[in-house]
């Protein structure tokens, strides 16, 4: 049975209670808020909960904790004012059976609660429910996945002395969540699950302290939002909005970028989606330039799938849960922990074709039906970049045969191509590699990887007319901010460079997606 609401909640379920009109209140709770939802707004209320890493038993640290939730959650705001969800802290004043919302600055004092003040979205615009009804789409991961990376570029760095971001911390947290596992799942088969996964998470951690040290001294670690799931994430016009970071603990939110990103990563396949996973972790991977994410993101996504096993079981044991339904849970992340720990074998792709013929569309479609969700690609067009200090989408001023697309930066960019790919698939990645590949020498370089590897090869290799693809890539420069600055030049050099395919390699061909 659920525990009696405080007088304070029950007062203001009455509409009455609300500066604005009020047709009925609805309230929702969670395991430290309960959020009142009048109206056009929301109103969110901490509860006076001591836990080990929640603290709000006192006023003053309630407060605090709803200055600071403004404050952190107004950083994702984008320029449209929809977006702006967090509207202020207020005051809670007079008896609680008869409160009204005071004014902050004027009212702190008289304050006996205070609260979050929200603009209301709509519920069914949050990601986790667009997934359900099977209406979240890769443009809206790619958003996002653009989002983070802009975000993340500008957001604090802990410093390098500093308490947050420990590398020592991260296996502290890790082996809290084991142990709460060890205790509240009952069965004696769940240890066939729980004891690989601490041996993995001890194994793991020995190998990537070195870099998660690394990445720290190289600010990586920086103030992120903590609690990065689809339900945290709202569709507002064409823009993802994270919105409920965590405020409540301090070391939950200084943490790795790539601890942040793996949340969302993690959810996406617990949600079934290993496609839509493969595309905003692809996409991230070219707006962020972090080349090493990928080598310690299966660590924090263990972690997070058994952060997640472990709020499960905290639910089993609170007033009025299902306990068989939370026990199913915790059971179920800790299944896709292990799924995650244990990937399919790697396999390598590479595309094949001219500037317009469509590769990167063809890449990317192929990564949405991708089913084993560890897949990345990697773009020419975006490594040639990097490699010359450019972002993305950076106009390089490159001419036909110099700077950028000069002989020796084109030999240059297919030996980092094959570096990386090397790396990531020894790594247990699968690896889509887009680029022209015009010549056999290149191609044959990859097949010679992929053989020393002994994973699967294969080829994607879209084409069209040429008069189609003088069209498109006159469309392209047209529309411009695209990694790609391939001309009609280019592509009648191109036409005289083009080895095709032998019989070979037509028999590797995958086909091109619809």
């Amino acid at each position: 049975m659920a525990p009696p609401l405080p007088g304070l909640i029950k007062a203001l379920l009455n509409p009455a209670r609300y500066p604005h009109a009020v047709a009925r209140v609805d309230l929702m709770e969670t395991h430290g808020a309960w959020v009142l939802l009048a109206g056009e707004h929301a109103w969110k209320i901490k509860k006076p909960v001591r836990l080990p890493f929640m603290d709000f038993g006192t006023l003053a640290l309630r407060r605090a904790a709803c200055e600071a939730e403004v404050r952190l959650n107004r950083r994702f705001e984008t320029t449209d004012p929809a977006s702006h969800l967090y509207l202020g802290a207020l005051p809670i004043v007079g008896p609680a059976d008869q409160p009204r919302w005071g004014t902050p600055g004027a009212d702190d004092d008289q304050a006996i609660e205070w609260a979050v003040h929200m603009r209301r979205f709509p519920e069914e615009n949050r990601l986790d429910h667009l997934c359900a009804r099977g209406a979240l789409k890769p443009a809206h991961l790619s958003s996002l996945a653009q989002r983070m990376a802009a975000f993340q570029a500008t957001a604090a760095v802990a410093a390098a002395h500093g308490p947050w971001g420990r590398v020592e911390d991260t296996l502290a947290f890790a082996r809290d969540n084991l142990d709460t596992l060890r205790k509240g799942l009952p069965e004696a088969g769940d240890a066939v699950w729980v004891e690989p996964l601490a041996r993995w998470t001890e194994s793991g951690f020995t190998q990537l302290a070195p870099l998660m040290a690394q990445r720290r001294g190289e600010g990586r670690v920086r103030e992120g939002h903590g609690d990065l799931h689809l339900a945290n994430l709202v569709l507002i016009g064409h823009e993802v909005v994270p919105f409920d970071g965590i405020e409540f603990n301090d070391a939950l939110r200084w943490i790795d970028v790539a601890s942040d990103m793996a949340f969302v990563w993690m959810d996406l396949l617990d949600h079934s989606q290993p496609g839509l996973a493969n595309g905003l972790l692809s996409d991230w991977l070219d707006a962020s330039g972090d080349t090493t994410a990928p080598d310690v993101l299966p660590f924090f996504a263990v972690y997070r799938a058994l952060v997640r096993a472990k709020v499960a079981l905290i639910r089993s044991g609170q007033a009025g849960a299902d306990v068989a339904a939370s026990l199913e849970g915790a059971r179920g992340y800790t299944a896709l922990a292990q799924r995650i720990a244990q990937p399919p074998a790697p396999q390598l792709i590479i595309t094949h074709g001219l500037s317009g013929s469509g590769k990167t569309w063809a890449s990317s479609r192929w990564l949405q039906a991708e089913t084993s969700g560890r897949a990345i690609r990697l773009r020419a067009d975006v490594e040639r970049k990097r490699l010359h200090g450019l972002s993305a989408t950076q106009a390089s001023g490159s001419g036909l045969n110099t700077g950028l697309y000069s002989p020796q930066a084109h030999s240059d960019t297919y030996t980092h191509l094959l570096a990386r790919a090397r790396h990531l698939l020894r790594d247990g990645w699968t690896v889509l590699v887009d680029a022209a590949f015009l010549r056999r020498h290149e191609r044959a370089a990859f097949a010679a990887l992929a053989q020393a590897l002994a994973c699967p090869f294969h080829l994607l290799a879209p084409e069209a007319p040429v008069a189609v693809l003088r069209e498109r890539i006159r469309a392209r420069q047209a529309r411009g901010a695209d990694a790609s600055e391939a001309t009609l030049d280019v592509l009648e050099q191109q036409l005289g460079w083009l080895e095709p395919l032998d019989a070979g390699e037509r028999a590797r061909c995958l086909p091109v997606p619809a």
